[in-house]
């Protein structure tokens, strides 16, 4: 092969080359910015001051609705986690006054401890108690008091001084929480192995964050 016909061989393949050569080197020296606002309304400092308690549990429950309707990268997430925090703590408590269920036969207790603070913000206390009478057990809170939040729910966890989902291990959703403040009771489902978890934690689901925990001996 002559020189000539190397030369346009190498004018072809440089052609042919050069979009891929292109698109493997643009992002070096090209940038691409984006600036995405959030996709719902989010209501700022000085609309969360001026919020009335109904109307915080309003927005709160708002928000929650969307977050759950659509995906969100981590620190989208957290900063709408500060935002629904701020607003839970106008959230107006929730207060239950519940008795243990009444029967003739004599309940046991099966486990019992005290509620604690998860962290400077989350905090809780009072006892959880499981009460039991042959197959019926009661998960029953007295004196309890948690921090109020969105979409809390109460969990028999395998780990009770897990710090998120990631360890949380095994765990039993037992229903959302009837209030934040007050006496309350949560069946237990007959088939669950009460020995596979080490306590209670209140646990607000969006968000994946621990309130507080009480574990159980």
């Amino acid at each position: 092969m002559n020189r000539r016909n190397l030369i346009i061989g190498a004018i072809i393949v440089l052609i042919l080359a050069s979009p891929v050569v292109w698109w493997l080197a643009s992002p070096l020296f090209i940038q691409n910015e984006v600036n995405e606002d959030f996709p719902f309304d989010v209501p700022t400092a000085a609309e969360i001051e001026a919020m009335s308690a109904e109307e915080a549990e309003t927005a709160a429950v708002e928000i929650m609705e969307q977050v759950e309707g659509g995906e969100m990268n981590e620190d989208d997430m957290a900063m709408l986690e500060d935002t629904v925090m701020e607003i839970a703590a106008k959230m107006p408590d929730k207060e239950m006054v519940e008795e243990m269920p009444d029967s003739a036969a004599e309940w046991v207790v099966a486990g019992s401890g005290m509620f604690r603070d998860f962290d400077a913000f989350h905090q809780g206390s009072g006892t959880a108690t499981i009460f039991q009478q042959g197959e019926q057990r009661v998960l029953r809170f007295e004196d309890f008091e948690v921090t109020n939040g969105p979409d809390l729910h109460v969990l028999l966890v395998e780990n009770v001084d897990a710090t998120g989902q990631d360890d949380i291990g095994e765990y039993i959703d037992l229903g959302s929480l009837k209030g934040n403040i007050g006496d309350q009771n949560y069946e237990i489902p007959a088939d669950v192995d009460l020995s596979q978890f080490s306590g209670v934690m209140i646990y607000c689901m969006p968000f994946h964050v621990v309130f507080s925990t009480a574990p159980l001996g």
